[in-house]
């Protein structure tokens, strides 16, 4: 029996995970622990646009326990209460500015609300969600800061690299304008993580695959994966009732073979996150049931790693 195959991440692990850096990072393991801070978006509130994103209903990944309604401290000292419930291991968290687009504001505001979550003597850093065009040159800057003294990440949603896409679901930028922000965002030294979906209508599986080769151009700390989910209420979910041969809605099998095609051109440098969604199934308005949760969805791809002897940037041609 040959010994196992250590990758250049460091870890005989055949992709790239971003729980293990996360778990040296901190000497344990880190919760993070999400916030809805009261934000909005400017493709809902007639800045780019109304409605935002056709595919969107915010309550679908946003926990109970989140209302801007609380404070910042309060939805953080519930959101630990929950989680000790659930995870009796953690004992350090992250802060998760998650609901809508949490840089849209003023910078002080911003500020403010960052500090509160910082100031919490159990949270150890911030992850701050948002939308690449509404990061100001000011704020990360201020950023960069406070990075010295904590853990500071920036997730921007791309969601696609093709403008068409982008387009069609209402997101209201275009790939350069992602692109600009996280060299930027990376330039100050801060952390910069990506979300893709995987299944919008008009992107076929040649599409996506190719995707792998321009995310790997950025200078990306990591990405976060989710196949697409139909929400009830969303202009999405009405699209497909009236369309549905426009969507790619991937089987279970077919989605893991086409996150491990992606993967396998997906720069070595470049830790996943996340390869799937778990929207609440009284929200989901989706013909398909996988019956798995995400962590096993996770524990499946990797499994099928080994199974291909296949591994992350194995046909990846940029580094």
């Amino acid at each position: 029996m040959t010994d196992p195959v250590t990758y250049e991440w460091g870890t005989t692990r055949r992709f790239n995970a971003y729980a293990d850096w996360f778990a040296r990072l901190f000497g344990g393991r880190v919760q993070k622990v999400s916030i809805n801070a009261g934000f909005t978006c400017p493709n809902r509130d007639g800045t780019l646009g109304t409605g935002g994103c056709t595919y969107c209903n915010n309550e679908a990944f946003i926990p109970a326990y989140c209302t801007p309604e609380k404070s910042v401290t309060e939805q953080i000292e519930q959101g630990i209460a929950f989680h000790r419930r659930r995870y009796r291991r953690a004992d350090t968290y992250i802060a998760y500015f998650q609901a809508y687009t949490n840089t849209y504001a003023g910078t002080e505001k911003l500020m403010d609300l960052y500090d509160q979550a910082l100031n919490h003597p159990a949270v150890t850093g911030i992850v701050i969600g948002t939308r690449p065009d509404c990061v100001s040159s000011e704020l990360l800057d201020r950023l960069a800061v406070m990075a010295r003294d904590y853990f500071i990440m920036i997730e921007y949603g791309i969601e696609s690299v093709h403008d068409g896409i982008l387009k069609r679901i209402n997101r209201g930028h275009d790939y350069a304008t992602a692109e600009k922000a996280v060299r930027e965002t990376a330039a100050r030294g801060l952390n910069v993580g990506a979300h893709l979906i995987f299944g919008l209508p008009g992107e076929n599986r040649k599409m996506l695959e190719e995707s792998a080769e321009t995310i790997s151009s950025l200078p990306l700390t990591s990405i976060k994966i989710r196949q697409l989910q139909l929400i009830k209420g969303t202009v999405m979910a009405e699209e497909y009732k009236m369309n549905p041969q426009a969507f790619d809605l991937f089987p279970l099998d077919e989605y893991i073979d086409l996150v491990i095609s992606f993967t396998e051109r997906l720069a070595p440098g470049i830790m996943i996150d996340r390869i799937s969604g778990e929207a609440p199934p009284r929200l989901l308005d989706d013909p398909r049931d996988w019956h798995m949760r995400s962590n096993e969805i996770f524990r499946l791809f990797e499994q099928r790693l080994g199974e291909r002897d296949t591994w992350q940037g194995r046909l990846c041609t940029k580094r």
